[in-house]
């Protein structure tokens, strides 16, 4: 059903309806198509491919080796499931929650190559895939997590479309837990090693292929209350997390702040650079360590003996991921 031809050659296909490069859209015509959100939701801006994306890649291995404590109320989420659920990880990074309920079945994905090849090495069932455009069936799954994923997508449209995708792929009455950092710091001196989003990054951040806002989503959220007490040593004041469950279009929300409204930030930012440290004898090895150094995307830290690099986080507002 495939034909493989050598890029850049003169267009030999006769099906003009299915060909993919027929049928591709031009970027011009997806950022100028106003009424496409749904389309622009799945342009990846250009903040997201520097600052998300070849930042994991370059870290990978560094930072699975920082990652493997459960928090607390993913695992009791995941613990509570049926036997033989199954349970889709958006986001799955290295794979950490992946089996931690033996009892239910793992499919996870992510958007850095090197993550899904730890996973896959530690053999989970894992692929590659965006996070606003799942590769599973409707109804697929009996319940979903995105862990510390959201934050990661630069507009309201994208971290819309992401959850809406968790909604689609989650059969009626499963479950979706999403956790995301919080601007209400309980130690707000961390914010001082954040470095807020400069005018410099407005153009690739927000753009014409980056809308701010999307259409009204299709589902109600319905606040119920807190029944059950933070446990999460380290991940306390970090996280706003939600547990909703899906019937119809309507959405029981479990919100699950843990940040105090005294910590907000006075100028309401919520665009951040969050530095990572990559130790110098685990940089030299790596290539993309020396190439991200070689066109800006990294800088050294001889006094930490790392190279530092910025990841992009957009840090939810006390009742902002309920909305």
């Amino acid at each position: 059903m495939r034909e493989i031809r050598v890029k850049g050659a003169s267009s030999l296909c006769s099906s003009t309806t299915l060909c993919d490069e027929e049928t591709h859209v031009p970027q011009s015509d997806l950022v100028n198509d106003e009424h496409n959100s749904s389309v622009g939701a799945k342009v990846t801006p250009e903040i997201e491919m520097k600052y998300v994306h070849r930042v994991y890649d370059a870290i990978a291995p560094h930072f699975s080796s920082t990652r493997f404590a459960k928090w607390p109320k993913v695992a009791a989420f995941l613990s509570s499931l049926s036997s033989g659920s199954l349970v889709l990880d958006a986001g799955c990074g290295n794979g950490k929650y992946s089996g931690l309920n033996p009892d239910c079945f793992f499919i996870g994905c992510d958007i850095s190559h090197p993550l899904v090849k730890i996973c896959v090495d530690r053999g989970h069932e894992v692929l590659v895939a965006d996070a606003v455009n799942l590769p599973y069936k409707t109804g697929f799954g009996d319940a979903a997590i995105s862990i510390a994923v959201l934050h990661h997508l630069s507009t309201e449209c994208r971290r819309k479309k992401a959850i809406e995708e968790l909604v689609r792929v989650v059969k009626k009455g499963g479950l979706v837990l999403i956790t995301v950092w919080a601007v209400e710091q309980e130690d707000k001196s961390l914010l001082n090693k954040w470095t807020p989003i400069s005018e410099k990054y407005a153009e690739e951040w927000i753009g014409p292929s980056s809308p701010r806002e999307c259409s009204p989503s299709s589902f109600k959220l319905e606040s119920i209350p807190e029944t059950e007490e933070h446990s999460s040593g380290h991940a306390k004041g970090f996280k706003e997390s939600s547990i909703w469950r899906f019937q119809e279009t309507t959405v029981q929300s479990e919100d699950d702040s843990v940040a105090s409204n005294d910590a907000r930030d006075v100028n309401n930012q919520q665009e951040y650079f969050v530095p990572w440290h990559l130790p110098y004898h685990r940089a030299e090895v790596s290539g993309a360590s020396a190439s991200a150094l070689a066109n800006g995307l990294a800088k050294k830290d001889d006094k930490k003996g790392a190279v530092v690099y910025n990841r992009y986080y957009h840090v939810f507002s006390e009742g902002e991921l309920e909305r």
